[in-house]
């Protein structure tokens, strides 16, 4: 096991008379602090503390409220997988069943019954848990999440409990959700190689045959202090939770994470899929490669994103739906992930309009921008819309964690937010224009049309007249 010796804690008594103490020969002193100076929302500063295992810790003192957010990121997604997919996702599952010293689903219980939150999500690039709770349950978390990660039972009765809790869950977001099926096939279709072409929660015959010992070796492999970026937020008190920090996850000890080398290649030809769906609207998704997080051109992007397709004023919303009456939805938005990024929208066809007529009028959009730009007025409005939606992320402590967290783990530092600002800010028509013509190519786009089945498939099953 990788704690640096086996009586790690023993929580399930301490958690009982919270706040547990560990005792002072466990202490491992930091390797760095660093102070970070660009980042002072809402007035107090961010510290970024390093132990000498590896284990990130982002502190922000904020009084105003007796709240505190904890977030444990893991710089683990489905991007990572191998011979399984799914696993990402399904550890997030299992981290909630128990440990050597916590019985299954006792975690939540006790940080629910405090009056706190947990809960956790996967992306294609990180897994991400969290408590949000009153100041003085903060010991118990720390001690609550050092312990799954040093003990978590991986178990074939944990295993099999939670494989069949995702499959359902995959059954009901995926399979039974037209949404769900297009989303599924753009991003498979939009990567060929990229493990980001497969979905977070995994294909259904990777979860149900991944086993107990694929499993611990994913989790040994991942799971590791030198691949965890922990983030605090509210009100509390720095030095007190780094030393408990330091006594409970200063334990573990560091591995060499592996990381998947494939790159994607350049898209030589656009590329289209047809799903099968019995619906009763066809979904049209589009998507064209853009460039990963924090490239010169996201804020462009963004912008470009915002006008074409975010909210009802966007401009398919406003072609489609209210002008030309052919969908009853329009939606996109520039998606960053660490290695690459894509540019999509999705319409929901309206009833009796043909998918191929949406289509039409959807690229034709996408094509005015091109030729044309944007116009001084829509271009004011998408930037005032984008620093809002920046501003507004810092309301909560929860947000906080959550930026400093995603941040640190990407970049290494939380980028200020007169930085962002001033990017967003600094965006020309020109700019939009040009990062259509870049990226909007017809060759590099790829697009999926869920429609229902021919009528003869629908009458083989025995649901069609």
């Amino acid at each position: 096991m990788r704690a640096s010796g086996r009586g790690f804690l023993l929580l399930w008594a301490a958690v009982l008379a919270f706040p547990a103490t560990a005792g002072a020969d466990s202490i491992v002193a930091e390797a760095v602090v660093i102070p970070e100076p660009g980042f002072r929302d809402p007035g107090e500063r961010m510290l970024k503390t390093k132990l000498s295992n590896g284990l990130v810790v982002l502190t922000l003192e904020d009084h105003t409220t007796p709240v505190v957010s904890f977030q444990m990121w893991v710089k683990v997604g489905s991007r990572d997988e191998s011979r399984y997919t799914g696993l990402a996702h399904l550890f997030e599952h299992m981290m909630f069943r128990g440990s050597s010293n916590i019985p299954p689903d006792m975690h939540a219980q006790l940080v629910n019954s405090r009056g706190g939150r947990t809960n956790a999500y996967t992306s294609r690039d990180f897994t991400v848990y969290f408590e949000d709770v009153t100041s003085e349950v903060l010991p118990l978390v720390i001690e609550l999440e050092a312990e799954r990660l040093a003990n978590l039972d991986i178990s074939e009765k944990n295993l099999e409990s939670e494989r069949q809790v995702v499959l359902e869950e995959r059954r009901m977001r995926t399979e039974d959700q037209p949404m769900g099926r297009a989303m599924e096939a753009l991003m498979a279709l939009t990567f060929q190689a990229h493990p980001y072409r497969w979905p977070p929660i995994g294909w259904r015959s990777d979860v149900e045959r991944a086993t107990v010992a694929a499993s611990r070796e994913f989790f040994d492999s991942y799971y590791a202090p030198n691949n965890v970026v922990i983030a605090i937020a509210g009100d509390f008190d720095s030095e007190e939770a780094l030393d408990l920090i330091r006594r409970t996850f200063g334990k573990l000890d560091p591995v060499e994470v592996p990381r998947n080398p494939t790159q994607e290649p350049e898209q030589d030809g656009e590329r289209r899929a047809i799903v099968h769906f019995d619906l009763g609207a066809p979904i049209l998704a589009a998507a064209w490669h853009a460039p990963p997080t924090g490239h010169a051109d996201g804020e462009a992007l963004d912008v470009l994103s915002t006008i074409l397709s975010s909210g009802r004023s966007s401009r398919l919303y406003r072609k489609l739906v209210y002008e030309k009456e052919s969908a009853l939805s329009a939606e996109g938005a520039y998606w960053e992930l660490d290695d690459a990024g894509i540019f999509y929208a999705v319409a929901q066809v309206r009833p009796g309009v043909g998918v191929e007529d949406v289509e039409g009028l959807f690229m034709a959009e996408i094509e005015r921008v091109k030729q044309s730009g944007v116009r001084d007025d829509e271009l004011a409005k998408a930037k005032r819309q984008l620093e809002v939606a920046l501003v507004n992320s810092l309301a909560t402590n929860h947000s906080l964690a959550g930026r400093m967290g995603r941040e640190v783990s990407t970049f290494g530092r939380v980028r200020p937010l007169d930085e962002r600002l001033t990017a967003i800010r600094a965006v020309t028509g020109a700019d939009v224009q040009r990062v259509a013509n870049t990226y909007l190519k017809d060759e590099k786009r790829s697009v999926v049309h869920v429609v229902p089945p021919p009528a003869s498939e629908r009458k083989d099953r025995g649901d069609g007249t």
